[in-house]
């Protein structure tokens, strides 16, 4: 049963939260194996009371943009805490943002006081500082770190709040009671994959609708494991979620996270694409370096619980349903499905138990769900853990729409779609051309079911808009509804599927139209292939750079040298071709003007805060302008095939 906290803004959530779960732990951090520190609910509200009060003695106003500059910690979250109680908006940002957006972000915002994680960022806002003239006040998280002169200690403006508090003072408790819906929670500045960051305002109404919606039951005795980037909405709802379901939310990292999940044994977490694809590469890996009859085992296993999960979806009403179907088909389709379910029940139970139970070891063994979100999950990632009974629950959502539009549940798993959408979430998909509305569409009777074009939605969750940028404001939003920019559908049994980006849609000079995104995705899929992305705007043909795998070449007898060799090498050059041509052929359902005629390989991975954005989403005019001289070469006349390049 649900449990969870209800509350007209996200200060009044966290009081709440504390009366209710009170000693509970609501945040765990790791000092070391085996060892992690909680603190509960009231502890977390009273430390939060203490600095919201001594950020109010610092000059902080009803409404002011706070500056949170960091990443995943115990202290974001009571810093979080202690904005909200202050009455103030958040302007959180990861702990990699670059001088240029430190600056932009502080001018902007009208940022007055900043928090810091660590002595590095310390540094970074300090040399700065004469560019950024309304800074006023900086406070370091850090509690083992050494502030720099002028900087104060977040322990410190606890305590000076605290002693405030012990002699009567309740400006705190005063500033929650005035707080309105619409006021803004957070102002996040979308790192996105073109352009300068905007602004995006979201108010206390946007996330406690989130929080009061969103289709996942966890409790009080769940264990959350936090790894995405806190200050992105997706996280922070999350964890908000948690905070209202009375679960404890622990802390990891890149480094520590394998060994995380089977310490902590974690029963939800939020997840990224990139997360499942590593996770997917480890597996196959350990299966292909193990002993000829385990790998037989595993792939026997793993194909009976394909067969077997494919018929349970299909007799729950739970398969992908791109088209209508006749009831006659239906009726033959239940029985044939039926029947192999019953013939496969026992075989299916035995390997799940002895093979399969060993891999859903890796993410710890008793993940009852997670939502992944960020990005398109890889549709053969997606069933490879669902059908090993890995609940693989992906999301859609924007930065705009606080985040969540449509999830997948445990009872409506569909996989290839993100779910119905979310609870008094309007969906419409427009044509690009007309404008019309291709769903819902009355007038057809399929009601616009299986019709492709832009997503536009309207709900409780879309922004404010765009912070001091009313044109930008005016582009996007329409009477209330949202543009995404993104091509789906609603499928026959009213799921949202993606199709793609509007603004990624590659245009070849011959008029034929294509998605880059699922030739990147069927490329990366293979052993052999890092990252990718497919270029060719107004091009006769499309062109890919590629960031090859080094171990699945050395696997495949490539032992010539490293990476900064392998541009250069004509037998890894070879062996991509290879598997570009096997990949991306009419045998899997590509068209001839979506074939790759010319690739690149590049020594140099794409790296977040560079050419990805924090959840792992390609920032294709980085990319562009990054390899403009070798994007260029490949459509040259004069340019052999597969001449490589180290992407200078």
């Amino acid at each position: 049963m649900d449990h969870r906290v209800s509350a007209p803004n996200v200060a009044e959530l966290y009081r709440r939260a504390a009366e209710r779960w009170s000693q509970l732990p609501a945040f765990a951090t790791r000092r070391r194996a085996l060892q992690w520190v909680p603190i509960s609910f009231a502890e977390l509200y009273r430390q939060g009371l203490g600095l919201a009060t001594g950020l109010i003695e610092l000059g902080v106003a009803p409404r002011d943009h706070v500056g949170l500059l960091g990443d995943n910690r115990q202290e974001w979250i009571l810093a979080d805490y202690g904005i909200q109680l202050s009455g103030a908006a958040n302007v959180p940002r990861g702990a990699d943002v670059t001088d240029a957006e430190m600056i932009y972000i502080i001018n902007h915002a009208g940022i007055r006081v900043a928090l810091v994680e660590t002595v590095k960022l310390q540094n970074q806002i300090l040399r700065l500082r004469a560019e950024m003239p309304g800074l006023t006040d900086i406070i370091l998280l850090d509690p083992e770190a050494e502030t720099a002169h002028g900087v104060i200690r977040l322990v410190d403006l606890v305590a000076r709040g605290e002693e405030l508090r012990a002699g009567g003072d309740r400006r705190a408790e005063a500033r929650m009671g005035a707080i309105k819906p619409d006021d803004l929670f957070t102002l996040i500045y979308t790192s996105g994959t073109t352009g300068s960051p905007k602004g995006v305002m979201l108010t206390h109404a946007n996330v406690m609708f989130q929080v009061d919606t969103v289709p996942i039951t966890v409790g009080c005795t769940d264990r959350v494991l936090s790894i995405l980037p806190v200050w992105h909405i997706f996280e922070r709802v999350f964890e908000m979620l948690a905070i209202a379901c009375g679960s404890c939310t622990y802390y990891s990292s890149i480094r520590t996270f394998g060994e995380d999940l089977k310490q902590v044994e974690p029963t939800f977490m939020g997840s990224a694409p990139r997360l499942w694809e590593n996770l997917h590469d480890r597996i196959l890996k350990g299966v292909r370096a193990s002993h000829p009859v385990r790998r037989a085992l595993f792939h026997t296993a793993y194909y009976l619980a394909h067969q077997y999960q494919e018929s349970v979806f299909a007799l729950r009403g739970q398969s992908l349903a791109l088209q209508p179907v006749s009831r006659f088909w239906k009726v033959a389709r239940w029985l044939g499905h039926g029947l192999r379910w019953a013939i496969l029940l026992p075989a299916h139970g035995l390997f799940n138990a002895a093979v399969l139970e060993r891999v859903r070891q890796a993410v710890g063994g008793s993940l009852k769900a997670t939502v992944s979100g960020g990005g398109a999950l890889p549709v053969e990632i997606d069933r490879f853990f669902n059908y090993i009974g890995i609940p693989v629950l992906e999301g859609y959502g924007l930065t705009e729409t606080a985040p969540v539009l449509a999830v997948r549940t445990e009872s409506s798993p569909v996989v290839g779609t993100v779910g119905p959408p979310l609870a008094k979430t309007e969906i419409r998909i427009v044509d690009l051309e007309t404008g019309e509305t291709r769903y819902p569409n009355p007038e057809l009777a399929t009601g616009g079911r299986g019709q492709r074009g832009e997503i536009w939605v309207r709900g409780p969750q879309v922004m404010k808009g765009y912070y001091r940028d009313p044109e930008t404001t005016a582009r996007a939003l329409r009477n209330g509804w949202l543009r995404t920019g993104d091509l789906g559908m609603i499928t026959f049994n009213d799921c949202l599927k993606i199709l793609g980006r509007c603004k990624e849609t590659i245009v070849l000079i011959s008029g034929e139209n294509l998605e880059p995104g699922p030739i990147e995705e069927r490329l990366r899929q293979s052993p052999l292939i890092e990252q990718c992305m497919v270029v060719g705007q107004d091009r006769r043909f499309i062109a890919a750079l590629i960031v090859p795998k080094l171990d699945g070449l050395r696997e495949l007898g490539w032992s010539e040298g490293g990476a900064a060799e392998l541009p250069d090498n004509g037998r890894a050059n070879q062996m991509v071709r290879e598997e570009i041509r096997r990949i991306i052929s009419a045998a899997h359902g590509f068209k001839a003007f979506e074939r790759i005629h010319d690739f690149r390989l590049l020594h140099q991975s794409f790296t977040v805060g560079e050419e990805l954005t924090n959840l792992g989403k390609l920032k294709r005019h980085v990319v562009e302008t990054k390899y403009e001289g070798v994007i260029r070469e490949m459509f040259e006349p004069t340019t052999g095939k597969g001449k490589t390049h180290h992407g200078r």
